[in-house]
Order: structure tokens, then sequence, then C-alpha cells
């Protein structure tokens, strides 16, 4: 039985057609076979289907028949709109042929509700002197420098030192190293560790008495006394640069020579990081709106196909920093399918989002010219410095045209009258 958007078509593949499919499976599995008398791929057809059965070919056939049934259903029904993967079972399978039921999900009718002269208001973008400090502070860290110092080890120094722990008198297991470079203050090591190197120098070597924590990861030093024997090899002091000269060539931004100039380019920069912020939020909030008025029945199929996507694109986002999917999941003890959970509500929203936004484009009849896209994709691929081909091959003519009518239809929500 036919749910709500859902309909089920029966496709069957027979004939030549199937006999085609059957004679590829065979020699696909010829090419296996191990039959006296035979190298493999040398069997003749009859003698395989002799030695195995014609129903052995079946299932290597039924896959690829799939694919032709799915492109013939497509071929012949243009006008349906299908939103998911769809799901395949086999009514029947023989010598004259294979029989298909597709179970199609299709978009969901959508009766919208409001979506003009909305009462939604875009927040206020404001850049606090404090946020301009603090970014050009952030910068100045990135450029910090780690100088030689003479003298003794301070809070913030960084000392270089050769280390070795002793429990009993006896070393322990990942209780040695050699020239570690050890931030005083960063409580990297165990308590009292850094406390007790304040005051050295480089060439000085010092017994640290040290307790162990009663909730350490090592059974055997869990609450234990134990004793580093410790050399500090150097002592290097963090330099911060000054907001000089130096510092402005090393940032290398066109036309910032002062602080007042290195300011004023941040709280732009600030500003339209926040802007970017408001505008997204402005455009959700208002899609939002929308939502409570407007009656859909979303199958639970294109959820589910969002949730899917949403996992892949963390995958490939994970994959740029050198993680894979499944490192994450035994990192975190997560799986694939509570990260689909996770995911469902924001997936939710978005297909939500998606559909009064396509209902829109259909009942403003809002349509993008040639010129346009291709002004578009210019204007793209100067930005993300790739030849227009380049950027049309990876992301495909017909996305930008989708963006630029979503582009319209954000500007009706937000009531920006068209030029």
């Amino acid at each position: 039985m036919e749910k709500k958007n859902e309909k089920e078509m029966i496709i069957k593949i027979a004939g030549d057609e199937w006999e085609k499919l059957l004679d590829e499976a065979f020699k696909k599995a010829n090419r296996k076979a191990k039959i006296d008398g035979f190298r493999p791929g040398k069997a003749p057809k009859n003698v395989f289907i002799k030695h195995y059965g014609k129903e052995s070919l079946y299932y290597e056939a039924s896959n690829r028949a799939i694919e032709v049934a799915y492109d013939k259903l497509l071929e012949e029904n243009e006008n349906l709109e299908i939103v998911a993967e769809p799901d395949v079972t086999i009514n029947s399978i023989d010598d004259t042929g294979v029989e298909f039921k597709f179970t199609l999900t299709l978009k969901p009718e959508v009766k919208l509700g409001k979506y003009k002269g909305l009462k939604v208001k875009k927040d206020k973008v404001e850049v606090t002197d404090e946020e301009v400090a603090h970014s050009i502070e952030h910068m100045r860290e990135h450029y910090k420098e780690n100088v030689t110092k003479e003298g003794k080890i301070e809070e913030g120094d960084i000392a270089v030192i050769d280390f070795e722990g002793f429990k009993d008198g006896k070393p322990f297991d990942g209780g040695k190293g050699e020239n570690y470079s050890l931030e005083i203050g960063s409580h990297t090591f165990i308590p009292g560790f850094e406390e007790q190197l304040i005051g050295l120098k480089a060439g000085d070597e010092k017994d640290l008495d040290i307790t162990f924590p009663e909730d350490y990861h090592v059974d055997d030093l869990k609450g234990q006394p134990v004793v580093f024997k410790v050399r500090v090899n150097e002592v290097k002091q963090v330099v911060i640069p000054e907001l000089d000269k130096d510092f402005f060539d090393d940032l290398g931004m066109e036309g910032i020579d002062s602080k007042e100039s290195l300011e004023k380019q941040v709280r732009e920069n600030i500003e339209a990081q926040k802007e970017k912020q408001a505008e997204d939020k402005w455009s959700d909030d208002l899609l939002e709106e929308v939502a409570k008025t407007t009656e859909m029945d979303i199958p639970d199929a294109m959820i589910s196909a969002e949730q899917s996507r949403m996992v892949r694109e963390y995958g490939q986002n994970l994959q740029m920093q050198g993680i894979s999917l499944e490192q994450f999941y035994q990192f975190t003890g997560m799986s694939e399918d509570k990260l689909k959970e996770e995911y469902k509500e924001q997936a939710t929203k978005r297909v939500t989002y998606r559909l009064i936004m396509d209902a829109i484009i259909k009942e403003e009849n809002i349509e993008v010219d040639e010129k346009e896209v291709d002004k578009e994709i210019k204007d793209l691929a100067q930005k993300y410095n790739m030849t227009e081909e380049e950027f049309t091959n990876n992301f495909g003519s017909e996305m930008i045209r989708y963006e630029l009518k979503v582009r319209r239809v954000l500007d009706i929500l937000k009531g920006v009258k068209e030029k």
C-alpha cells in the first residue's frame, strides 16, 4: 500500500535486453570459473551453465538491471520529482526476465503560509574597542618568538630540559625525555613539576620531589611519590612583538603602517564578519517564521537522505584535517547512527527551508537568465582563483542558477525590492 508522498512502480527487464545482461554476467563470472579442462574465462557458455546453472548469473545480472530499469523509469516519468534514493525489491526473476518494484519518495506538496511583509528584524551589528584590541593581541601572539635568555626561569618562560623519573629508585616507563620544551605555567606536566623549575637557569640540575595525582591514568603511579632528575639545557623567553614597523611589515597587509591603520582595518574585518553572520541569521529567522504558517508532510526518507549528506560533509571536513570518519568514531566513541541522530533536527530544518524556498520560486515564477549565471561563475572563479571552466566542472552551472534563485527568494522575504 502506497504511503503519502510515495509511489510504487513496476519495471520489467526481459527478452533480448535481459539475455544481454545475463551474457555480460556470464563473461564476468567465467573469468573466475574453475571448470576441468578449461582455463579461467575460456569455458563455453553452455558448459558454464551446465556446471553452475543459469541461476548463478541472476545476482550479477539483476544488479546491472536495476540501473537499466531505473533509467527507463526516469525516462518514462520525467514529471516525477524524486527526492531520495528509491527502495527496490525484486518481484520475480527467471530465464525470461526480472521484475522490480521501485518505491519512490516524491517531493511533498507545500501549502505556503505568509512569506511577505514579515515582522522579522535583522540584528544590529556593533564592534567594540575590546574586540578590536583582542583581535590585534591574537595577531601579535601569532608572531611571537622564543628567544634564548640569560638568567633564571620565570613564569611564562620556556625551559628546555632533560628529565628522568624514578619510583623507589628505579626509572619508570614514560618518565624520560630529552631537550623537551616546557612552557612554565602551561600545566602540561603533573602538579608541582613546573613550579619547582622556577628560579633555575641553564646548566642547573635539580631533583624534583613529586607525588602523582590519585586520579592519574597509570595505576602503578596513582598517588605515588617519585623523584624527577632534571637538567636545564636552555631557557627561552617568549617575546611578543610591539606594534612597530617590523610587525607591520611581517603582517604584509596593504596600507597598514601604523597602530591606527591596523585598528581601522581590523574593525572593518570584524564588522564584515559580523554582518555576514547577521545576514545568515536573518535569513534563517525569516524562513523559520514562514515555516510556522506553512503546511507540508516531509517524508522520512528526505530527512534521512539529508542526515547522510551532512555526515558525508563532516567526513570531508575531517579529511582536510587528516582524520578519517572511522578514526573520529574510534576516538570519540561515536557511531554513524549516533552522528546522524545528532544531525536530525538540523537536517529537518534544512529540508523544510529548502522546500519552502522551492515553493516560493514556483509561486513567484523566479527565473535566472544565462547572463546572470555566466557573470556569477566569472566572479566566483576569480574569487577562488580558478578558471571559469574549472569552476563549472567542479560546481555545475545548475547549482549556480539555483543559488541565484534562492538569493531572489531571500530578497523577497527581506522585503528587498528588485532593481
